[in-house]
């Protein structure tokens, strides 16, 4: 019971408690998986509706929202459309157009028009399909404002944009805008055929089981290298050590011993002349 040997047991044991709260967290993580996968199901099975009656007067798409089929009907504002760059779609890079909406109460709805794959190394879209003139009809997948690490990537710069944030684009655009937007599968007039189609959501539970196990893992190995190398050290303590106190004492004896019994031996009367 050194100093070394408790601090390394207990640097041991807090990364072993550290390895298990990371486990379940994974397996929280798990948990939360699931649940957004059972309302993606129901939101996906779901009849469209008009969007006003799935999203409430906040006009903030929400989770439960996430998925579902609704549908708009109003006028594009193309002056104020958004490249949204960096995007991909079945691992092909390329570019998302968004343009507002403009319902016939005076509110705004981002609208995801398409997917338009990039072409050699350019950096913005060379040709963007117009927007039909009039009024149309959406049919699309709410989706919510995307967030990320980015401070400034949801906000529009230069009628370019990261992410597709509501918020964001109301203070660039001076639009009043749902907090979220509409991917499109269906529109009259129809869309252009250069777009192309967004794919769905992937409904699986992901690898947070088999994180948590190596979690788990990790810390079973931790506490088991501890055992391992405690028992080492106590089979070595019980080795004799050479030249070691004890055994030297033990030489030290013996000759003595013999010593004594050669001057015994030696002793006795002196030999008569």
């Amino acid at each position: 019971m050194t100093r070394r040997w408790i601090g390394s047991a207990l640097v041991i044991l807090v990364l072993a408690g550290a390895c298990v709260q990371l486990g379940r967290w994974q397996l929280h993580r798990l948990d939360e998986r699931k649940e957004r996968n059972h309302v993606t199901t129901s939101n996906l099975a779901a009849a469209p509706a008009p969007i006003g009656e799935i999203v409430g007067a906040d006009h903030v798409v929400g989770p439960q929202h996430d998925w579902r089929t609704a549908v708009v009907t109003g006028r594009y504002d193309a002056s104020k459309q958004i490249v949204v760059r960096y995007r991909n779609v079945n691992d092909r890079p390329g570019f998302e157009i968004v343009t507002p909406l403009i319902l016939t109460d005076g509110t705004a709805l981002l609208v995801d028009r398409g997917f338009l794959a990039r072409q050699g190394a350019e950096l913005a879209p060379s040709t963007i399909p117009p927007v039909p003139s009039g009024e149309v009809t959406v049919t699309g997948r709410l989706r919510r404002s995307e967030h990320g690490g980015h401070t400034s990537g949801g906000t529009p710069v230069d009628g370019t944009a990261r992410l597709i944030n509501g918020p964001d684009y109301a203070s660039t655009l001076g639009l009043k805008l749902y907090d979220g937007y509409l991917a499109t599968d269906q529109q009259q007039p129809a869309a252009d055929p250069a777009f192309g189609k967004f794919p769905g959501p992937e409904i699986d539970d992901g690898p947070h089981f088999f994180y948590a196990l190596q979690w788990f893992f990790f810390a079973l190995m931790a506490i088991g290298g501890l055992v391992y190398f405690s028992r080492q050290d106590l089979e070595k303590d019980k080795e004799p050590e050479d030249g070691a106190p004890g055994e030297a004492a033990e030489v030290a004896d013996r000759n003595r011993s013999e010593a004594v019994v050669g001057v015994s031996d030696s002793s006795g009367p002196a030999p008569k002349e």
